[in-house]
């Protein structure tokens, strides 16, 4: 068996991911780890426009209802099917949402998670494939990606249990709706100067 066909045959299970995502944490603070579709992932390390990004819209939902926070990094277990783990740049909820849960929490309470694109190499797969289907199949109600690489916002909404029906792009600059139970409409016009 060559090594390409070894690293595939490699079985990963919750536990053992848990394990290896703590080992990871406390050896190097910049590694990230997430496992979506069987898959083991590493997450870019945010820059500084990326969390001027969270902090703009942490405002924005706290705005729009006080009982709410966008949780930076929390960590999600996602997929109905089987298990996998993401850490979303954000996580609105309503505020005790995760209290007691620990690193990896349920996404039930969950409104929208959300997504700031990174200049890594796998942002493509991860943000815009991956994640989207990991999400609607736990049925988050709304996925925000802000994609900096196109210079533009994607609002996926209306999941099924295996997608979302609706996805609505609009460029930098254009006001879009965040559905229900978000419920309020997002200038996308500073994202301009993050980008």
């Amino acid at each position: 068996m060559g090594v390409a066909e070894e690293q595939s045959a490699v079985v990963l299970n919750q536990e053992d991911f848990e394990e290896l995502a703590r080992h990871a944490l406390r050896t190097n603070e910049s590694l990230r780890l997430e496992f979506i579709g069987g898959k083991l992932g590493v997450k870019g390390v945010p820059d500084g426009d990326h969390g001027r990004i969270i902090a703009w819209l942490s405002r924005l939902c706290i705005q729009a209802d006080s009982g709410w926070w966008l949780f930076a990094d929390q960590g999600l277990r996602v997929e109905t099917y089987r298990n996998g783990n993401a850490r979303p740049d954000g996580a609105l909820v309503p505020i005790d949402t995760f209290v007691g849960q620990g690193e990896w929490a349920s996404t039930d309470g969950v409104l929208m998670v959300v997504e700031v694109t990174s200049a890594d190499s796998d942002t493509n797969r991860r943000d815009r494939v991956d994640k989207p289907r990991a999400y609607a199949e736990s049925e988050i109600p709304v996925y925000l990606l802000i994609d900096r690489t196109t210079c533009e916002v994607k609002v996926h909404s209306q999941p099924d249990g295996v997608r979302y029906e609706q996805v609505v792009t609009v460029p930098f600059g254009k006001t879009v709706s965040l559905p229900d139970p978000v419920g309020f409409e997002l200038d996308t016009e500073p994202l301009k100067d993050w980008a």
